[in-house]
């Protein structure tokens, strides 16, 4: 069976390449029929921290990503030492006791030298006697693994094949000392006994995967598929880091884009489909993704392409209800939203954060100079039409006040070229605004009271001038 992980560090808010990461794998396992397993690595005590743990479940649920399985490091601690002490009893790890200063010094000789700095190996000839009483004597050490000295070769799922030469990367440190394991250590464990079948993860893990498999080799363990995929890229083709902009997905969710469209946008993030169609529900994705059509070159976030396919999801693919349902959280608590209203501004939305300045002209009376009214300025017979208008309006039963009787009413007692000086006055008494939604879309919204009160404030405001 497939079981594929996702396995992020929690020392930041999840960021939206963590997120493509995590749809990519729990696609893959939704494809194969497979287990898709959320780990949080927390290995890293200092800069570990639980509201970015919570960001992470989070942000994931707010996806709709759900996992199969959970695992969180910091609970497996004895497992990783059973493992390192496994290593060290095979003489296969080893106590260094090389201060920062001798590191130092062997990393300046390799500079002047110009070649890649590798750990010298000195405390590899240590013997088990010299090392322990070093240890009972209270000597600072890490543990270190011995790194055969050969060429490592993977077939990348993304890549094809790759190939490290292990000489150049000398014994690496896995571990602190025996309670405080590293990461490069107990990934390696956890994928083996989690018996993780492919390891799907951003390129910036493909320096570390030979000293992962090195470490599988060493205890005997399978060795997994291996995916690295490319990173996301700023406008200017720098790394999109996490600690660079507001690239947390919480971010993006609280600023109104819908979970629905960051999925379709982050699954176009190197992954192209065999056509050029560009709208996918998740169902869609789980059918049409493939591995094999994700590209090696970093694509870049593209914020425009983002902004329109989320109004493409606000303006036509979700339901007015829905819509709604989001939007109330976005607007003042005291304002109650109506499926008219939603279809009135829904089309003039980018984000749900764009929804209470598009809304407020229904929930406040407008405010708007008497010169607005009139249409090129000219007061001409303004207040007649409106009156007019008024009048026609009111002749409506509450009960048959919808689209379709406005607009037959309305505009039947309007001439064919003197819509602009019916219309106008009405659009500016409606909303107050020069650019607003059509008259007839904004009375069906406001209902029959509330558009004859404000038709009624706009002759007043006229009657005064």
């Amino acid at each position: 069976m497939v079981r594929v992980r996702l396995a992020p560090s929690p020392t930041g808010m999840m960021h939206i390449g963590t997120a493509r990461a995590g749809l990519f794998v729990w696609l893959f396992a939704k494809q194969n029929k497979g287990k898709f397993i959320l780990r949080i690595e927390d290995t890293d005590k200092e800069r570990s921290e639980k509201k970015y743990e919570d960001s992470i479940i989070e942000g994931l649920k707010s996806l709709g990503l759900e996992w199969d399985e959970f695992y969180r490091q910091s609970e497996r601690t004895v497992i990783y030492r059973e493992h390192l002490e496994r290593l060290v009893k095979e003489n296969k790890a080893y106590p260094c006791f090389c201060s920062k200063e001798e590191l130092d010094a062997e990393r300046k000789k390799a500079e002047e030298e110009k070649r890649p700095f590798t750990y010298s190996g000195k405390c590899s000839k240590l013997s088990a006697e010299e090392a322990e009483a070093k240890i009972k004597a209270g000597e600072d050490h890490v543990i270190r693994f011995r790194m055969p000295e050969e060429k490592i070769s993977f077939t990348d799922m993304i890549r094809g094949e790759v190939a490290y030469d292990t000489s150049l990367i000398g014994d690496i440190v896995i571990a602190k000392n025996y309670d405080e394991p590293l990461y490069n250590f107990v990934v390696v464990v956890d994928d083996a006994l989690m018996e993780i079948t492919h390891v799907i993860r951003g390129e910036d893990h493909l320096s570390n995967t030979p000293k992962q498999i090195a470490l599988l080799r060493a205890f005997g363990y399978k060795e997994p598929i291996y995916a690295h995929l490319p990173l996301i890229l700023n406008k200017d083709r720098s790394k999109m880091s996490k600690r660079g902009g507001d690239v947390a997905l919480i971010d993006f969710i609280k600023d109104g884009y819908l979970p629905e469209a960051l999925i379709n946008f982050l699954a176009l993030l190197s992954w192209h489909p065999k056509d050029d169609r560009e709208i996918f529900s998740k169902d869609e994705l789980i059918e049409e993704f493939s591995m094999d059509r994700v590209q090696k070159a970093g694509p870049v976030f593209d914020y425009a392409k983002l902004d329109w396919l989320n109004h493409k999801y606000i303006s036509e693919i979700l339901p007015t209800e829905e819509i709604l349902r989001r939007g109330e959280e976005f607007v003042r608590k005291d304002w109650k939203l109506t499926p008219a209203i939603i279809e009135v501004v829904r089309d003039r939305l980018v984000k749900l954060s764009d929804l209470e300045s598009s809304v407020e002209m229904f929930f406040t009376e407008p405010e708007y100079p008497t010169e607005m009214i009139f249409w090129k300025g000219e007061k001409g017979d303004c207040e007649k039409n409106l009156i007019e208008i008024k009048n026609t309006v009111g002749d409506i039963p509450v009960e048959n006040f919808n689209k379709e009787i406005i607009e037959k009413t309305v505009m039947g007692i309007i001439p064919p070229d003197k819509k602009g000086e019916y219309l106008w006055p009405l659009r500016v008494a409606l909303s107050g605004k020069e650019r607003s939604p059509g008259p007839l879309e904004i009375m069906l919204a406001l209902g029959k009271e509330g558009s004859l009160k404000r038709i009624e404030a706009a002759l007043n405001k006229i009657n005064r001038q």
